[in-house]
């Protein structure tokens, strides 16, 4: 008997701090989309920020229209990233999505709210015909 009161308060501790976490985690809106549900997105979001994970190569080929460079290989991206407002509405790709796929976990790690990936790239992009643009 004597253990369930110091058991039981334990419990409710636990419990409450795991509901919490999943408020949280509910709060927070990633998702990975195909091209299309990526254009949209981004005539969705006026406010949003489209990141462009490439090299200055690749961008050299072509960007989606309004993208900002944040080169995946270059060695500040970690502490750039960390920089960048946690509040935000970001729109990130890459070549194909392996880039992306591994930003978008690293954002989740560092607690950003809302991020939404291309999945496939601008390769993806770029096979549904959608608009790109040169430097």
């Amino acid at each position: 008997m004597r253990h369930l009161r110091v058991l039981l308060p334990l419990l409710v501790l636990v419990g409450l701090v795991a509901a919490g976490c999943g408020a949280d985690n509910e709060a927070r809106d990633f998702t990975r989309v195909d091209a299309d549900g990526f254009a949209a997105a981004i005539d969705a979001d006026a406010a949003g920020v489209v990141i462009d994970l490439r090299t200055s190569e690749e961008i050299a080929v072509g960007y989606i229209e309004g993208a900002s460079q944040l080169d995946f290989y270059e060695s500040s991206f970690e502490s750039v990233l960390e920089g960048l407002d946690r509040d935000t509405h970001y729109l990130v790709y890459c070549n194909s999505g392996n880039r992306s796929a591994e930003t978008l976990r690293l954002m989740k790690d560092l607690g950003f709210t809302q991020v939404t990936e291309l999945d496939g790239g601008i390769q993806a992009w770029n096979a549904a015909g959608l608009p790109t643009v040169r430097p």
